[in-house]
């Protein structure tokens, strides 16, 4: 054992500790190191394609900018040329901020443990105050933004602000993906004590083998392409979700066409665990 734990040190992770069929202690703590072993080398599998996936998506529109810049300051442009070669510079530098500030977020929420600003929450309150940020720019685009309220108060232990943005980026989402005419329904349902949030579109969909998949970074369908984006607005949802101890559903819709996501709330309780008294 120490001989393995020694080339494990020195690099090699995919050695393991020698334990046989488990039958004594100390093989069936061999074990348990073992699998703690495949679970490591697993989560730096994904921190290694994470990495790959951050410079490509940097890599380009950092690309762009130097070859602009260097149109610019080569092609003698007159300054009405400059200001709209640095105008579009500059836009390509926000799509990067964008994604580095996405990540940052990402990772702030899934390394959180605390939970000081968590308190009940009204999800009426919630679908109703997003409904009004979004419904003008819904409109703007020929597109209807609805919400259903439930009569009944229905409410959930979370950080209202973190709830705002998990519902956010779903009905920014829906209207991005969701045809001129269509809609985009808000929902707040209450089953059993628990509580659930939803958003449902009548856009393009997600093919059944991809619904898994959107939900982690920097993922993007071929339907999406065409559509500006960093990939990571799904992953933030599923962070500040985790958060809260909630689950993701992705689903098609109602008769078969766009998509539904669905977040389901634990039962509420009089305190979640690691919230102070």
């Amino acid at each position: 054992m120490h001989e393995a734990i020694d080339r494990i040190m020195g690099g090699d992770i995919h050695e393991r500790l020698p334990a046989a069929r488990e039958r004594d202690d100390l093989e069936r703590l061999a074990g348990s190191v073992n699998r703690m072993l495949d679970r490591l080398e697993r989560l730096m599998d994904g921190m290694r394609e994470v990495g790959n996936d951050i410079a490509h998506d940097l890599r380009t529109p950092l690309s762009r900018v130097r070859a602009r810049l260097e149109r610019a300051v080569s092609a003698g442009l007159g300054p009405d040329e400059l200001e709209a070669a640095m105008s579009r510079a500059v836009d390509d530098l926000d799509q990067c901020l964008g994604t580095i500030t996405a990540l940052l977020r990402i990772a702030e929420l899934e390394n959180s443990r605390r939970k000081a600003g968590f308190g009940q929450v009204a999800l009426r309150d919630l679908v109703a105050d997003v409904s009004d940020l979004y419904e003008p720019i819904a409109e703007m685009e020929n597109k209807r933004l609805m919400a259903v309220k439930p009569l009944a108060p229905v409410q959930v232990f979370g950080d209202r602000h973190l709830l705002v943005e998990l519902l956010a980026n779903l009905v920014d989402n829906g209207i991005k993906f969701t045809p001129e005419g269509g809609s985009i329904m808000l929902g707040v349902t209450e089953q059993g004590g628990k509580a659930e949030l939803s958003v449902t579109d009548t856009g393009t969909g997600i093919a059944p083998e991809e619904r898994q998949a959107v939900l982690s970074r920097f993922y993007r369908s071929d339907k999406s392409r065409h559509v500006p984006g960093s990939g990571l607005g799904l992953s933030l949802v599923c962070a500040i979700a985790h958060l809260h101890e909630a689950e993701v559903h992705v689903q098609s819709g109602p008769d078969g066409r766009g998509t539904c996501f669905r977040i389901c709330f634990p039962p509420l309780r009089e305190r979640p665990e690691g919230v102070a008294s």
